[in-house]
């Protein structure tokens, strides 16, 4: 069992930047692929991110060369560092975990609250 929680959301402004926070609970977090989805209204959840237990590291066509995600397994926490944010990027942004994910929602086991992010143009 896993718990997620989510921190780093916020107003910001398009092309400014946020770092969003995954601090996990439970065990073997270093075991677990991560996640970072995003939902806005009216839209399916949408892939973003995410980061193996090997670290090798996926991002969705719409964040490539914008978003970072990147881990620390001595902390239980994974990060997703966004800069040149677009009023396109407002969602809630959520974490999730699996020992077996990949870039599709339905395959992550855990999921945190979520996180506001508000981009105004």
């Amino acid at each position: 069992q896993v718990q997620l929680v989510e921190s780093g959301g916020g107003l910001v402004q398009a092309g400014g930047s946020l770092r969003l926070s995954c601090a996990a609970s439970g065990r073997a977090f270093s075991t677990y692929n991560m996640g970072w989805f995003r939902q806005a209204p009216g839209k399916e959840r949408e892939f973003v991110a995410r980061i193996t237990r090997g670290i090798s590291t996926y991002y969705g066509d719409s964040v490539k060369g914008r978003f970072t995600i990147f881990r620390d397994n001595a902390k239980n926490t994974v990060y997703l560092e966004m800069s040149s944010l677009k009023p396109e990027d407002t969602a809630v942004y959520y974490c999730a975990a699996d020992i077996y994910g990949s870039n599709r929602a339905y395959e992550y086991a855990y999921w945190g609250q979520g996180t506001q992010v508000t981009v105004s143009s």
